[in-house]
């Protein structure tokens, strides 16, 4: 008997990694052995800084109830597989062979699937920037409350029953991005943000603060174009059709990996663009920029 546990054990190890099994491989344990581990964890999520990228604030998501990934700082997600590509720089049939040179490192079970609770935002309340906690956010990141009034709200919003409040900038279809010391979300639908004010020339954005930002180094400049913030890279293109409505867009995206891929993509796509990156030489966006200064 124990020596039939133990051949059919030694087959299955022996057994070949195919795509099928690897989306079942736990992509915690791939994730450590890149020794890449939660700055965040609950049972159904975990938070960690990009292996795809430099960052300071944990927003690479996966999904314990999915075993799926999703950078939220490129746009991009997957399973397993699309993981070790990412990471490696390899081809699908590299990546099974890593995962077969790994296997014994590698939990196979199927994972465990939780029932998922609606976890949809339920916006409480919007009203002007007075919070305290607010207030004392913006000033660590050096905003003058006036600039942040001009832009954005206070939000409160409900998820799985307990209320949160944020910094609030609305997007074009009505959803909001949220902001505060603590943690960052967004409600749906989610697209970028346009604020037309009838000039022809347009300041391009990769978030919030990114704006609030330039809106305090560059008070003149910006009285002088509209804006548009992203809010996620992954909204590049479906801004392209806005951009082309201008005669001269200037690019103030992020000095990392995704913003260079956003920027070269937006000088292709637009002709009439040009990438001001410059004026932060040295600094991964205008916000790190704006900190050294004050």
């Amino acid at each position: 008997m124990i020596k039939n546990v133990l051949k059919n054990e030694e087959l299955m190890k022996k057994e070949k990694i195919n795509c099928k099994k690897a989306r079942n491989i736990c992509l915690l344990q791939v994730l450590a052995k890149f020794e890449h581990f939660p700055k965040k964890e609950s049972e159904k999520e975990a938070w960690f800084l990009s292996p795809l990228r430099s960052e300071t604030q944990a927003s690479f998501k996966v999904s314990k109830i999915k075993n799926r990934w999703y950078d939220h700082g490129l746009g991009i997600g997957g399973n397993v597989i699309d993981l070790i590509i990412e990471i490696l720089n390899c081809s699908v049939r590299e990546a099974l062979g890593f995962l077969n040179n790994e296997a014994s490192v590698f939990s196979f079970q199927q994972q465990p699937v939780f029932k998922e609770k609606n976890a949809g935002l339920i916006i409480l309340k919007v009203r002007l920037i007075q919070h305290p906690g607010l207030i004392n956010y913006m000033a660590s990141r050096k905003i003058p409350l006036v600039t942040a009034k001009n832009y954005c709200q206070e939000v409160w919003y409900q998820n799985n029953d307990k209320t949160y409040f944020a910094l609030g900038l609305q997007n074009n279809d009505g959803g909001w991005e949220l902001r505060n010391k603590y943690y960052k979300t967004s409600t749906s639908p989610k697209t970028f943000s346009h604020l037309n004010k009838g000039h022809k020339s347009l300041l391009v954005t990769e978030g919030m603060f990114d704006l609030l930002s330039l809106d305090s180094m560059l008070q003149e400049k910006i009285k002088e174009v509209d804006l548009l913030v992203l809010n996620s890279v992954a909204f590049a293109n479906n801004a392209v059709p806005t951009l082309m409505n201008y005669e001269k867009i200037l690019l103030y995206l992020d000095n990392d990996r995704s913003g260079d891929l956003v920027t070269n993509y937006l000088l292709d796509a637009c002709p009439q663009s040009h990438d001001c990156r410059e004026f932060y030489k040295g600094y991964k966006d205008a916000n790190e920029k704006l900190m050294s200064w004050i």
